[in-house]
């Protein structure tokens, strides 16, 4: 079957911000209809860490999110410097800076798309273990409580709708599938 042809006529900045721009797309529908569509570009990416301590824990960070007007239970994870800054090399930094550990090898878990209806966000997400104890770098205006939990423990967090960040969830369950299958 083949997909009806979509055609953007226009797109207009409509807001320029510090990590994303938004824009109105005006689409033209199979029907010869234009209709104006929300679209938002997340300007260079970002990756984000899923952090195993030795014990086998995974470390999380806790912070305030605007949006959502609350805190909340996430992953380490961050913006690319750059569009050309590989992911990996992100990583590595968002989790020294999020957790105060390093890690000599990251491996690569997923990609993922946070929001295809209307925006282009993409994220890799990389494994980290044999975390060695580093300093906590935070950005201004960042503030982060590190806590640690369970596979188990953040499952049924999960399950329980305590966390919903899309990212940490795929994550989580992706980490989860991968030691299912190696066992």
């Amino acid at each position: 079957m083949s997909q009806p042809l979509l055609k953007r006529i226009k797109r207009v900045l409509e807001h320029e911000g510090t990590i994303l721009n938004i824009y109105s797309d005006y689409m033209e529908l199979p029907d010869g209809k234009v209709e104006k569509w929300d679209y938002v570009e997340h300007r260079n990416g970002a990756a984000a860490i899923v952090p195993v301590l030795p014990d086998g824990r995974i470390l999380m960070v806790r912070q305030y999110r605007n949006a959502l007007e609350r805190f909340t239970l996430e992953i380490p994870a961050g913006a690319r410097d750059s569009k050309t800054e590989p992911t990996i090399e992100c990583a590595a930094r968002e989790l020294e800076e999020e957790t105060g550990y390093r890690c000599e090898q990251l491996e690569f878990l997923l990609s993922l798309r946070t929001t295809v209806a209307f925006c282009n966000e993409l994220v890799d997400v990389y494994l980290a273990r044999n975390l060695v104890p580093s300093k906590q770098h935070l950005d201004e205006g960042e503030f982060i409580d590190l806590e640690p939990h369970t596979l188990d423990e953040l499952c049924d967090l999960i399950y329980q709708g305590v966390i919903q960040d899309g990212k940490t969830v795929a994550a989580i369950m992706a980490y989860k599938n991968k030691l299912e299958i190696l066992d």
